[in-house]
């Protein structure tokens, strides 16, 4: 029990930090609201490693962690709904027998931009942000792929190593 929780504290903590680095380093691309999702890689690692529910509760606390550090409580909405939509459509990628963690991950950048947007248009009441998600979901799909490739080394190493969870 005490690993798991161990597991669950760096998982987390590296979560949060990834979040920081990339709030840190400034997008390489000028557009508002895209950006790579550094912290993702560690909950898709989670999600593969440790399962779904570890993947959830990794999740959980790096969005409200990060809420309280550095994003307020609309930063909360948007993320937590990012989130949630994300983890639903990563799981049932990851039931299909034919994903790959890339494809997971790509459905899951997509499925992210899409609950942010969609808080977003009801919270600001402005319905036009929907001519937004075009690029988002170009975005999602580039930034899915760069986070799959990396989850997936990084995946393989654990495997190699013996890691048990």
């Amino acid at each position: 029990m005490s690993r798991k929780v161990a597991f669950y504290g760096i998982f987390a903590a590296l979560a949060v930090l990834m979040g920081y680095v990339e709030a840190m380093v400034p997008s390489p691309v000028p557009i508002p609201g895209v950006k790579l999702g550094l912290a993702n890689v560690i909950v898709l690692i989670a999600l593969y490693f440790m399962g779904t529910g570890a993947a959830i509760g990794v999740n959980v606390i790096r969005v409200i962690i990060s809420a309280l550090l550095f994003n307020g409580f609309s930063g909360f909405l948007f993320s937590i709904a990012g989130a949630a939509l994300s983890m639903l459509v990563m799981y049932l990628a990851k039931k299909v027998r034919s994903s790959s963690v890339i494809g997971v991950s790509v459905l899951g950048g997509v499925a992210h931009n899409i609950g942010q947007i969609a808080v977003a248009a009801v919270v600001l009441q402005t319905p036009g942000l929907m001519y937004y998600l075009p690029t988002l979901l170009i975005s999602g799909i580039v930034t899915g792929i760069v986070i799959g490739i990396v989850a997936k080394y990084c995946l393989s190493h654990i495997e190699k190593s013996g890691l048990k969870y």
